[in-house]
C-alpha cells in the first residue's frame, strides 16, 4: 500500500507508523527506535541532522515493495536516546548493536544515508565492516568542499500564515529547490523533528569527516546528489572530492532536486537508488 497523498500530513505519518514493525535496541542509557516495512533483502535508511525516519516518508512504501526497508531514528534524534558517547564511535556502536539484534549478527545490509546520516553510515561501515554490504551517500557534507549559503529565518513568536510562510522559506533555503515542493507535509515535519534533535551534528561532519573515513570503508560506495543542493552545492565538485578517495564510486545527480532529493523528486531518486544497489557488494 502506498500512502494516500490526499490524506492530511498527520494521517500520512500515522498510517506509515501503524504499518511499521517497531523495534527498540540499546542506545546510551535508554533505547534507539527503528521502524521496518516490507520483506526481502534489507535496505537500511538514515535521515539527516535534525530529522527522523520521517525524512523518507515519500519513499518507504515504494522501496518496501522489493526490499525490507529499515529506518532508524539516529541516536539523539526523534525517539532515540543520546549515544553512549556523543561522537561517531558512540553512534556506530548503537547502530551496529541494533542491526545485529534486528537482522542477526551475521547478516549484512545495504545502507543509504542522507546528509548527516550518510556520514554516520560511512563510520559504521568503517568500524563494523561486517554490517555493510553497500553504502549509498545522499547529499552528504564532510568532503572538504565549499559549504553553500543557507538562508534561515527565526520562527519563534510567529503565528498563522506568517509562521507557515517562514517555515516554507526555511525549507527552500536549506532542503528544497522548487516552491511547490515545500508542501504541507514537509512543513508539518520540519519543526517537530528539529525540536527533538539533541545531538550537534555540524562538528561531526565538517569540514572533512567523510573524506577522512571513506578510505577505511571496504564495501562498495556510491553517491546521489540533488542538482540544486544548497548546503553541499556543485555536484561536479562533490564528485571530484568523492573520487579522490573512492575513484570507482558511481555518482548520480537528481535533476531539479535540492538537498532533500528523495523527497523532492521521489520516484527519480528511488529508480536511481535501486539501480545503484546493483553495483557489486565489494569495492
Amino acid at each position: 500500500m502506498v500512502s494516500d497523498i490526499s490524506l492530511t500530513p498527520e494521517a500520512i505519518l500515522d498510517d506509515l507508523t501503524a504499518r511499521a514493525e517497531r523495534t527498540e535496541t540499546p542506545c546510551g542509557d535508554r533505547t534507539m527506535v527503528w521502524h521496518a516495512w516490507g520483506q526481502a533483502e534489507p535496505l537500511v535508511l538514515a535521515h539527516g541532522a535534525q530529522g527522523s525516519w520521517q525524512h523518507w516518508v515519500r519513499n518507504i512504501d515504494r522501496l518496501a515493495q522489493t526490499r525490507r526497508v529499515i529506518a532508524a531514528d539516529l541516536p539523539g534524534h526523534g525517539d532515540s536516546a543520546l549515544p553512549e558517547t556523543p561522537d561517531h564511535a558512540g553512534i556506530a556502536k548503537a547502530l551496529a548493536e541494533g542491526l545485529a539484534q534486528i537482522l542477526g549478527s551475521n547478516v549484512s545490509a545495504d545502507l543509504c544515508g542522507f546528509s548527516f546520516g550518510g556520514v554516520c553510515f560511512a563510520h559504521l561501515a568503517a568500524y563494523y565492516p561486517q554490517v555493510a554490504r553497500r553504502l549509498v551517500l545522499v547529499g552528504c557534507g564532510g568532503l572538504d568542499t565549499p559549504h553553500g549559503h543557507v538562508a534561515l529565518q527565526r520562527v519563534s513568536g510567529l503565528r498563522g500564515a506568517e509562521r507557515e510562510a517562514v517555515l516554507k522559506s526555511n525549507l527552500l533555503g536549506l532542503m528544497l529547490h522548487h516552491p511547490d515542493s515545500a508542501d504541507a507535509l514537509a512543513v508539518h515535519m520540519l519543526l517537530p523533528n528539529a525540536k527533538r534533535a539533541r545531538l550537534l551534528a555540524a562538528d561531526m561532519v565538517l569540514p572533512d569527516k567523510l573524506l577522512r573515513i571513506l578510505p577505511e570503508v571496504r564495501c562498495s560506495v556510491g553517491a546521489i546528489w540533488g542538482e540544486f543542493d544548497r548546503p553541499h552545492p556543485d555536484p561536479a565538485a562533490q564528485k571530484v572530492a568523492l573520487h579522490s578517495v573512492c575513484p570507482a564510486a558511481p555518482f548520480e545527480v537528481i535533476e531539479g532536486a535540492g538537498h532533500w532529493a528523495m523527497y523532492e523528486r521521489a520516484e527519480s531518486f528511488e529508480a536511481t537508488l535501486m539501480a545503484m544497489l546493483e553495483m557489486p557488494a565489494a569495492s
